[in-house]
């Protein structure tokens, strides 16, 4: 990886400070665990307001104006690669000057209407393209690294695997 000043800001991001939290990962992995509690309520028609214990403002879903939960699983696939392409960009010192990742999948509702489908309701399949411009450039090792960087994406590894869920159900 290249070495970047001390102090030193890239992609916005503090490098010794993103530097200091993966030696403290490498130390104990357990640093790097997150146990978020989403709350979503019910705000009228198909619309929710959904809060996160990882803090921010709260999100709406469903309804007329706002995308659909299936459609903020595609974006937070993409938003998630965002993250660790300018991650592994500044790591590598790669001075980011455009980035975007456009993500398309196909899915069917189908069945949680109660009507009789060949498949789940979930994402039948999900791919993306990634767009990288630079300042001065990469090569093909860092390349390699950013493309390696993406196999570990939290959410394209989530997509990629079954993740079990259970649910209770507590009506009152």
């Amino acid at each position: 990886m290249v070495t970047t000043r001390t102090g030193q800001r890239l992609n916005g991001m503090d490098v010794d400070e993103l530097r200091e939290y993966i030696d403290a990962v490498t130390v104990d992995a357990t640093q790097a665990d997150r146990d978020p509690t989403v709350t979503a309520r019910w705000v009228g028609g198909t619309r929710a307001e959904v809060v996160s214990t990882l803090g921010g403002p709260p999100v709406y879903m469903g309804g007329d104006d706002d995308p659909s939960a299936m459609g903020m699983l595609l974006r937070a696939l993409a938003a998630c690669d965002v993250e660790v392409v300018a991650t592994r960009a500044t790591l590598l010192g790669i001075e980011i000057e455009d980035l975007a990742i456009e993500a398309k999948g196909f899915f069917n509702v189908a069945r949680y209407l109660g009507v009789e489908a060949p498949s789940g309701a979930g994402y039948q399949r999900a791919s993306y393209t990634v767009r990288l411009k630079t300042k001065g450039g990469v090569s093909p090792e860092q390349v390699a690294d950013l493309r390696a960087a993406l196999e570990a994406s939290p959410v394209g590894e989530t997509f990629e695997r079954s993740v079990p869920v259970s649910f209770e159900f507590d009506v009152t």
